[in-house]
């Protein structure tokens, strides 16, 4: 692989981006694609400013320093320049430059899935490249720690025929089954799209989808 897997997704999620309606909603409640686009590049070429807007923890679409970059964006020729700015790279100097797929990959596979999968049509899984998959797969353990960390139960997490990884340990535990993707994506909140099984006992897997809600 000549470069990283996060400029791969990068590319694709671009894509996706382009050809999208920039008001329609997203799987992030309160953002429409136009929203999300500034977050990406806020994320990337505002670092400082970005982590300001999380502190202030304003509604979903209410952001101050993301909300100029929407704002700038109302235009067609405004949104399409905010997806090339996101499109042209992180900058040298963000602290972001440093971090590769580690950061970045898992975030841009699942905004790809908050655009595709959003609104009365949504779109099935993708085929990705295996290596991808199986990168994606090796960077969702922490952020699955993070994100499993107050369930009352245990969380095994599983791929059909492959490998399984305890997040949460527990005397009780459920095993969430699925592609990496779908894992990652239930992992992070979108529960409502991601194709995976909850296997376990009926009262334990209850106590972890209540926790979940």
């Amino acid at each position: 692989m000549g470069r990283a897997w996060m400029e791969v997704e990068r590319a694709a999620l671009v894509e996706t981006l382009r050809a999208a309606d920039p008001d329609a909603p997203t799987l992030c409640e309160g953002w429409t694609v136009r929203d999300l686009t500034a977050h990406l590049v806020a994320r990337e070429h505002l670092p400082l400013r970005h982590a300001l807007d999380q502190l202030e923890r304003r509604a979903p679409g209410q952001e101050r320093f993301q909300g100029r970059l929407a704002d700038g964006a109302r235009t067609a020729d405004g949104y399409r320049a905010l997806v090339d700015r996101f499109a042209a790279g992180i900058p040298a100097r963000s602290p972001m430059a440093w971090a590769g797929d580690a950061a970045h990959l898992i975030e841009y596979v699942v905004h790809h899935e908050d655009v595709r999968r959003a609104g009365p049509d949504p779109a099935e899984p993708r085929t990705l490249p295996t290596d991808l998959v199986r990168a994606v797969w090796e960077r969702l353990a922490p952020l699955a720690r993070i994100a499993y960390r107050s369930s009352p139960v245990g969380v095994v997490m599983a791929v059909p025929g492959g490998p399984r990884r305890v997040v949460r340990r527990r005397a009780d535990a459920v095993v969430v089954l699925g592609d990496p993707v779908e894992l990652a994506l239930h992992a992070l909140g979108r529960e409502r799209v991601a194709e995976v099984d909850v296997l376990g006992r009926d009262e334990v897997v209850d106590r972890f989808l209540a926790g979940r809600s």
